[in-house]
């Protein structure tokens, strides 16, 4: 079993920065690994929803069937799965008022002929989670909006009478 432990402190609120994080498409844009993420069904976010995600960790590419098993207002929780590993990305949110603590902990279960990759793995994922304390956050602030934040005003279109 593969274990890694990230904390990251984001600078938005508590809500846009779970939202953001629940849409586990947006994982192309903040973990180093992903290559493709796409969501497999349709409607609302809610637990099970389903996305297909494509890692590539030195230079292998796996591809794995996430579920959101957990959503709450504070903690996200994505299973992901294949025939080698199953893999658990846990997500926890601390309100800190104008910025969000973010615990991130992925666990990565391996079967089979697999387990033996363990040792070999757990130094990728610790390289990965250095990566990530960079890139989430910096992923969150630049698409994660606050309802308090000011929106873009639509352009008007004035009538030239020249």
């Amino acid at each position: 079993m593969v274990h890694a432990v990230r904390s990251m402190t984001v600078n938005r609120p508590l809500g846009p920065v779970v939202a953001y994080l629940a849409d586990f498409s947006n994982a192309l844009e903040w973990d180093p690994g992903t290559r493709e993420c796409t969501r497999q069904d349709h409607g609302p976010l809610q637990v099970g929803s389903l996305w297909h995600n494509v890692s590539e960790l030195r230079g292998r590419r796996t591809s794995l069937t996430y579920r959101l098993t957990r959503m709450d207002s504070n903690r996200l929780t994505f299973v992901g799965t294949n025939d080698t590993a199953t893999s658990t990305d846990d997500l926890t949110f601390k309100d800190q008022g104008a910025t969000t603590m973010v615990v991130y902990e992925a666990t990565v279960t391996f079967n089979g002929l697999a387990k033996l990759a363990d040792p070999f793995m757990r130094r990728v994922f610790e390289g990965l989670g250095d990566e990530l304390v960079h890139s989430l956050p910096a992923a969150v602030e630049a698409r994660a909006t606050s309802a308090l934040e000011p929106r873009p005003r639509a352009a008007t279109c004035m009538p030239s009478w020249g």
